[in-house]
């Protein structure tokens, strides 16, 4: 198994910046990509930004491409999203995600954080 614990959500005005982290810890070795999700009230869970464990591959949704960065601590097992020029359209629960295949589908993804309330307001 592997338990993944996220932190770092809030309310933030729009443009103003958060930081989400995401640390794994148990089976860590079965996990080849780490994912950041969204889901928004009344939406589906839609994917956000995904990077391989040795972090050397990364991408991103369109909508969030050039406002955020996903990073990776291999020495702490924590993956961050660096969200930055945030709009009220981010406001959303994410989660992080933990699989074994470089995936944007959700059901690609066997482990999963508690989830994070992101809050942008206008």
């Amino acid at each position: 198994q592997v338990q993944l614990v996220e932190s770092g959500g809030g309310l933030v005005q729009a443009g103003g910046s958060l930081r989400l982290s995401c640390a794994a810890s148990g089976r860590t070795f079965s996990i080849y990509t780490m994912g950041w999700f969204r889901q928004a009230p009344g939406k589906e869970r839609e994917f956000v930004a995904r990077i391989n464990w040795s972090g050397s591959i990364a991408d991103y949704t369109d909508s969030v491409n050039g406002r955020f960065t996903i990073s990776k601590d291999n020495a702490k097992n924590t993956v961050y999203l660096q969200m930055s020029s945030l709009k009220p359209e981010d406001t959303a629960v994410y989660y992080c995600a933990a699989g074994s295949e470089f995936s944007s589908i959700p059901s690609r993804y066997p482990y999963w954080g508690q989830g994070t309330q992101v809050t942008v307001s206008s």
